[in-house]
């Protein structure tokens, strides 16, 4: 037997209602982050990713963090390689919000709705999370619509991505966090904006200022404790390395 005709759930306005409602709970108990949609600058489309992308636009938006209790994950975690930050939340945001503050600028890869690993920053806790997955239906079809995208996000690892943002505290983690020598590059008077005006040797290899030191930046590294430990089991004076022959 078909449902009953005069209880039908898809009318526009109460559809129209009902997504005003979600929007001014996301107004009134939500925070103000920032959509950092991510630019590929060289994709590898065998693998689909890309090692070189940059994030070059910041849209302030108000999202609910939908962890009431604080984040999720396995949170702070000690491996072999140090303390590993496994945070995960999960935000949600209007979808007629997003279309209005951000997929309006089509700088999106794919503009119709969050993408996964673009990132999101929170200012509140100074901390930017990678979206991992976009749940488009949750919660499911209520009136016959969707009017919310649930993003479930974890703990952005910096990985010599360019931020140029134009928000000071988002483009300061790339300083912070980037141990790229092309930083520390000599550049020429009139600048560069394309790398073909640093100062370069007679052999063609870039001039480093003597800021750049991998001990200093990183201080988790431990390449000089490595290299002093090998200098004690590598015998160099040895001409042939499996052997003398007598």
């Amino acid at each position: 037997m078909p449902t009953n005709v005069y209880f039908d759930n898809g009318f526009t306005g109460e559809q129209r209602l009902y997504e005003n409602l979600i929007i001014e709970q996301l107004r009134a108990f939500g925070h103000d982050v920032y959509y950092l949609p991510r630019k590929l600058v060289n994709e590898d489309t065998l693998f689909g990713e890309d090692r070189l992308s940059s994030f070059n636009d910041a849209y302030m938006v108000e999202m609910y963090l939908d962890n009431i209790e604080g984040y999720e994950g396995q949170k702070e975690m000690m491996t072999r390689f140090g303390i590993d930050m496994q945070d995960e939340a999960t935000w949600i945001v209007s979808k007629r919000r997003f279309e209005q503050l951000i997929a309006t600028d089509q700088n999106l890869i794919v503009s119709t709705r969050p993408n996964e690993g673009d990132l999101i920053y929170f200012p509140q806790a100074k901390k930017l999370f990678e979206i991992s997955f976009v749940d488009h239906d949750d919660p499911f079809y209520q009136i016959y619509n969707l009017p919310t995208f649930k993003m479930r996000c974890r703990t952005f690892e910096y990985s010599h991505e360019d931020m140029a943002t134009g928000v000071a505290e988002i483009d300061a983690i790339e300083t912070s966090e980037t141990t790229d020598a092309l930083q520390y590059q000599m550049v020429l008077e009139e600048g560069t904006d394309s790398g073909t005006n640093y100062l370069t040797m007679e052999t063609g290899d870039f001039v480093v200022q003597e800021a750049y030191n991998i001990d200093t930046i990183d201080t988790s590294s431990d390449s000089e404790w490595f290299e002093t430990q090998g200098d004690s089991i590598l015998d160099f004076t040895e001409t042939n390395p499996f052997g003398e022959v007598t």
